[in-house]
């Protein structure tokens, strides 16, 4: 029996990868990051790191976690909303203490009053006070394993990573901005915590320390944000504007999107269509009366909700991507697989999203040996080009590299098309103010309208679609 239980576990391990945690021996050979993506055609290099492969792979790990459970030998089924009741563990606790200590600098840093045009520059005082007394406060509130693995060398040690991280986190005090990018560094951070053993040596299958991770720490983490965005009016980093998905943030609507997937056993992978039993339906995200409602509970109406705090007008009009997915009909398992997808071609692949990204020794430049061949896709092939550093200035004609990796969720077949070309919805031309927003996805099934149906300016959109004159424009996960 022992030995059958361990070989369900070894399969359910196989199936659901996790990234790994160092061993405790020998010295670990640490680096402080630094910067490696300095032009467009760095970005397919970068697909083929093992920095790329451990994010792909924690943000699955976080993103099966949500989904909801069946319970064992009964109907019921287990949920994790946003106030679920369940005690976190001492490492988890204390990232959300040093996220307390971390949003009361706010208080020292008062927003400036005087005339601006763009972000307050109040927040560089914050960031500077952060800055200031980041080493401490790791030092106090991660646990000790963290700091435990030797050095190989003394030019760096595993709190310059992790300070790397933390600080990438919180914004750009340079541009007085915010967006995925900053995002996706506070993922680096908690990412480094696991493979120091920060959180355990022995992670559970079932998912649990990955959802108190979620739970009481990413949530935690995007509140403090958007206090961020608010008290000090940060832009947003590399927006597409009304043609990106959000401002400033992404993984709530990964994650968010998961917790209303059908229920699923612990060796299960993700359903890919379907939802959970009297979950909100998608297009209730237009509902202001309901998202007030579910945003208590879930990441991804959470993110909808700040939104409607600071934008106002028909939601169509501001939000006109997240408008177009709302009218899925084949249920939140078909919205999670496409919020995937969609985030590995619009944050991972795009140079302005990731070229800030640093790499040490924990989210790694080096080659993924496992790195598979891949077409170069619309979004590897656009990059954008820099001026190079010679005296000239001359832009680079270096050829893009032609490899990719699949991403570590690709062996599963429901998600193998992660790397595949995509249209993006924000390629048509701009709409002049008040125009309907020429997209529709094509799973929509919004179905057929006239001009005559069209909604009048500064009405609420119908939940039945538009199909602009010159065809629909693809979404991202579109097959």
């Amino acid at each position: 029996m022992a030995s059958q239980e361990q070989e369900a576990q070894g399969q359910r391990q196989q199936s659901h990868p996790r990234i790994a945690i160092l061993e405790s021996s020998p010295p670990h050979r640490f680096i402080t990051p630094v910067k490696k993506i300095n032009e467009g055609h760095d970005v397919p290099r970068f697909l083929t790191s093992m920095a790329y492969r451990d994010i792909c792979t924690f943000v699955m790990q976080l993103n099966l976690a949500m989904c909801p459970r069946k319970a064992s030998g009964s109907d019921a089924v287990r949920t994790w909303p946003l106030d679920w009741d369940s005690k976190p563990s001492e490492p988890v606790q204390k990232l959300q203490e040093l996220l307390g200590k971390i949003e009361a600098i706010i208080e020292e840093a008062p927003p400036d009053t005087g005339p601006r045009r763009f972000g307050n520059v109040s927040f560089r005082k914050w960031y500077e006070l952060l800055e200031l007394r980041i080493d401490e406060l790791l030092q106090m509130y991660l646990p000790a394993a963290v700091f435990s693995l030797p050095s190989q060398t003394a030019d760096a040690s595993a709190l310059d990573e992790i300070r790397s991280y933390l600080m990438g986190g919180f914004g750009s005090p340079q541009r007085l901005d915010y967006g995925t990018g900053h995002e996706l560094s506070f993922l680096a951070f908690l990412g480094c915590i696991w493979k120091l053993a920060g959180f355990t040596n022995e992670p559970t299958t079932d998912g649990s320390l990955e959802r108190s991770i979620v739970l009481a720490v990413i949530e935690p983490y995007l509140r403090v944000v958007r206090r961020l965005i608010l008290t000090y009016t940060l832009e947003p980093a590399g927006s597409h504007g009304v043609w990106g998905l959000d401002d400033h943030s992404f993984i709530p609507y990964i994650l968010g999107s998961s917790q209303y997937c059908p229920a699923i056993n612990d060796d299960e992978a993700m359903p890919i269509e379907g939802s959970l039993p009297n979950s909100p339906k998608p297009g209730d995200i237009a509902k202001k009366s309901i998202v007030d409602g579910e945003r208590q509970h879930n990441m991804y109406f959470s993110a909808v909700g700040f939104i409607n705090d600071v934008k106002t007008g028909p939601f169509w009009e501001h939000s006109p991507i997240l408008f177009d997915i709302s009218g899925v009909r084949a249920g939140w398992g078909k919205i999670n697989k496409g919020m995937i997808k969609m985030y590995n071609a619009e944050v991972l692949s795009k140079f302005p999203v990731v070229q800030h990204f640093p790499f040490g020794s924990l989210f790694s430049w080096d080659q993924d040996p496992n790195a598979m061949p891949a077409p170069t896709t619309i979004h590897t092939a656009s990059q954008p080009q820099s001026l190079s550093g010679s005296a000239g200035g001359v832009l680079s004609s270096r050829p893009a590299p032609q490899e990719g990796t699949s991403a570590p969720w690709a062996s599963q077949p429901p998600l193998a098309a992660v790397m595949g070309p995509t249209a993006a919805p924000w390629a048509q031309p701009i709409p002049t103010r008040g125009a309907i927003p020429p997209i529709r996805a094509p799973w929509a099934n919004r179905g057929d309208m006239n001009e005559a149906q069209l909604p009048a300016r500064g009405s609420a959109a119908p939940h039945a679609g538009i199909v602009p004159p010159d065809g629909p424009t693809r979404a991202p996960w579109a097959q």
